[in-house]
């Protein structure tokens, strides 16, 4: 029950701001314009349905039909446009603001009403020039970020220096994969693509790093199938992510498994040269955060003096990691933002949103750093906007 009760709370607060955000739409783009009869009703319709598809698609979703794997995507792809949208209309509306606001300062617009009273033809024309404006840019907008996100992933090679790390292994990379969400609109084409650039880098270490699916094993299985195709020296390693439990992990765990992949769940290994006296550190690998992650469960028992790298999906944990001994992070989870400016509410749920940061933790007498990927696919929306999805290239360096 209290489940349920926390779900129709947080399905009352999204449509709250889905129908809030799609009013402020019909107000800029219909009712200001002055869009006619029948139109004008239409228009309010058809976005109140466009509310409404949000849910239906989150349902729809899950049922692994035809119409599970169609209408999610037409109903995400228009949450993308309507939230470019409101950006635009916004950012429209706040230069307007600041030009109402220099003329009060100056004078202005106090002579200006006192001379003519307001012309609602004028009025009216300039919010048509606005919302024909706002359509426009939005339109181009969207078309570029569809085909970012659609477009092959960036590589970015992030030298990490480690203190510990032997001098043997200077040079060792970790190709990490993450949030790929091989789902409705990332197929095999999409797989065989980030396999084949990841091989390219020719990794030691290939990590990936949660959320690499969006479904069952039943519908989904053929397609994540191609990442039996990864090829890294010392193994494939994957963690769980929040939409591992969501598309039912029992199922996946094994399938993973039969690809050649070591799932870590919880629990650690020594990567590097197996030979007597080679030189070795640790890789450890966590569930994902808030469900069953167990840091001190995978780093019990280790030696303190190893160097250690631990892949978690989200950045959230990285203080304790790094008081545990962590070395390095590698996590997703945050998409960069996906769409900006959305990094900067990601922003106010993780401690970082992307790229390479150094922690210290004075109280334990430590440092760390932690890697955000962008991610290697995307969620929701089939759009990315400052944020260009991503393959990164880890290499460990001496400190």
């Amino acid at each position: 029950m209290p489940r349920l009760l926390s779900f129709l709370v947080f399905l009352a607060i999204a449509l709250s701001i889905l129908a809030a955000m799609h009013g402020y739409i019909w107000v800029r783009l219909v009712r200001d314009p002055g869009v006619a009869e029948p139109w004008r009703r239409i228009a309010g319709i058809a976005l109140v349905l466009l509310v409404l598809s949000f849910p239906a698609a989150m349902f729809l979703r899950r049922t692994e039909s035809a119409l599970g794997q169609i209408f999610p995507t037409i109903a995400f792809g228009w949450l993308g446009v309507a939230f470019l949208l409101l950006i635009v209309l916004l950012a429209i509306d706040g230069v307007r603001l600041l030009v109402i606001s220099w003329e009060l300062v100056a004078g202005w617009l106090r002579a200006r009403t006192a001379e003519a009273p307001a012309d609602p033809a004028r009025r009216i024309l300039v919010a048509q020039a606005v919302a024909g404006a706002a359509l426009a840019v939005t339109g181009a907008t969207t078309v570029f970020a569809v085909r970012r996100a659609g477009g092959p992933a960036r590589i970015d090679e992030v030298p990490v220096p480690i203190a510990r790390l032997p001098r043997a292994l200077s040079g060792l990379t970790i190709a990490q994969i993450t949030d790929l969400h091989v789902g409705p609109t990332i197929r095999e084409k999409e797989v065989r693509r980030v396999v084949e650039q990841t091989n390219g880098l020719r990794p030691d270490v290939i990590a990936v790093t949660g959320d690499l699916m969006d479904g069952g094993v039943r519908d989904l299985g053929p397609i994540v199938a191609g990442m039996a195709g990864l090829r890294a020296r010392l193994g494939v390693f994957f963690v769980t992510g929040n939409h591992e439990y969501y598309s039912g992990f029992e199922e996946w765990d094994p399938f993973l498994r039969s690809l050649g992949m070591r799932v870590l769940h919880n629990e650690r290994t020594a990567i590097g040269d197996a030979g007597p006296g080679g030189a070795t550190i640790d890789l450890a690998g966590v569930d994902d955060y808030g469900h069953s992650m167990d840091l001190r469960r995978a780093l019990d028992g280790r030696d303190g003096d190893r160097a250690l790298v631990l892949l978690a999906h989200q950045p959230r944990g990285i203080e304790a990691a790094v008081r545990s001994g962590v070395d390095l992070q590698l996590s997703g989870h945050t998409h960069g933002g996906q769409i900006v400016p959305f990094n900067f509410v990601v922003g106010l749920t993780q401690p970082y949103v992307r790229g390479l940061h150094k922690l210290d933790e004075p109280s334990a007498g430590r440092s760390g750093h932690i890697y955000v990927s962008r991610g290697t696919g995307y969620w929701g929306p089939p759009m990315r906007l400052g944020s260009p999805p991503e393959i990164a290239k880890i290499v460990l360096v001496p400190a």
